[in-house]
């Protein structure tokens, strides 16, 4: 690992001893670090981005040069890209990761190959299943799917069917959700009945959209509500459900995560609330966290970055607004 005092004797010296950058505005003795999504091309990972980058700006600012790389998978049901991404940086010997796992088995390995190497990593979004990680710095999706939940069933007015249309197998953070939304219907709302929560959508929203319109050709006579895990279901879900004519509120929607097709969908009336996360917070806290960490500071194991639920009613409200339009160009320009 390099040194931190080297780092930052190099940046207090850089004009007179040329440590200067690379690439770009990269220090050459700085720090390197690399941030590794479960995905690329959802509006998420790009909120992800540009927290990380935030933090980046930031740390350099107070001469403390930080080289942050961004690289992941396409799409976000490759676990073998992701493993070699992490295997790659690696062998190229990377100062720390800052990581989403795919998958909470399959990434484990990976990141305890990374410890070994004396290479930290802190993990974002989604669980693993080890400990071997410095820290772990997202959502408390549990609350998130409970708070879905709650809502969910006060429009029912405690009755009704609802469908769950799970994410992907492997996803910690959605499964949490998936299990919290479950259990707050069985604890709150015994007279709510789930017609489905056993069906998966996939990582796509093509896939999404086949997975939502076989559950409600199956259903869609029966069902009052629907809770969707992710972006790309509550997207897929409501397009499904326009499609059988039976939006603007006649089912009920539930979603997470946000993105311009779901808010226009939110405004409209097709979706009746949206649980959304801070994910400018959690890239920014993710990279300054592995800093900390690598400069010898004590970090926390686990730290929330919240977790909030948006109506049509509050969208308008500055902290919602804050959370539903976060200033991405700012710090990944317009062509991102």
């Amino acid at each position: 690992m390099k040194s931190w005092l080297l780092g930052a004797a190099c940046a207090a010296l850089a004009f007179v001893s040329g440590c200067g950058s690379q690439s770009g505005d990269s220090p050459i003795n700085g720090l390197s670090i690399v941030v590794i999504p479960k995905g690329t091309t959802h509006e998420f990972w790009k909120s992800i981005h540009a927290g990380a980058v935030k933090a980046q700006q930031e740390l350099e600012a107070a001469d403390q040069p930080v080289e942050v790389i961004w690289k992941g998978p396409l799409k976000e049901d490759d676990r073998d890209e992701q493993i070699k991404v992490v295997e790659n940086f690696i062998a190229r010997g990377v100062d720390g990761m800052v990581l989403a796992p795919l998958d909470d088995k399959a990434l484990v390995r990976p990141v305890e190959t990374a410890g070994n190497a004396d290479i930290p990593v802190v993990i974002i979004d989604s669980g693993l299943q080890s400990d071997k990680y410095a820290s772990f710095v997202a959502t408390d999706n549990y609350l998130g799917g409970r708070m879905g939940g709650a809502h969910l069933g006060e429009l029912l007015g405690g009755k009704g069917s609802v469908l769950l249309l799970r994410y992907a197998v492997g996803s910690a953070s959605t499964t949490k959700r998936e299990n919290g939304f479950l259990d707050e219907l069985k604890e709150n709302f015994p007279g709510i009945k789930v017609l489905s929560s056993d069906q998966y959508a996939g990582a796509t929203r093509d896939l999404a959209y086949t997975a939502s319109q076989n559950l409600l050709s199956r259903y869609g006579d029966e069902v009052n509500g629907v809770f969707c895990p992710n972006e790309s279901v509550t997207v897929s879900m409501t397009k499904a459900v326009r499609d059988i004519g039976k939006a603007g509120g006649k089912v009920k929607i539930i979603g997470f995560d946000t993105s311009v097709q779901s808010l226009r969908d939110l405004k409209a009336g097709d979706v009746q609330g949206l649980v959304v996360q801070n994910p400018v917070k959690m890239g920014y806290l993710g990279v300054m966290t592995l800093v900390d960490h690598l400069g010898g500071k004590t970090v926390a194991k686990r730290i929330d970055t919240g977790v909030a639920l948006v109506t049509s009613k509050n969208m308008a409200q500055p902290e919602m607004q804050e959370l539903l339009n976060p200033p991405l160009e700012k710090y990944l320009g317009t062509g991102n």
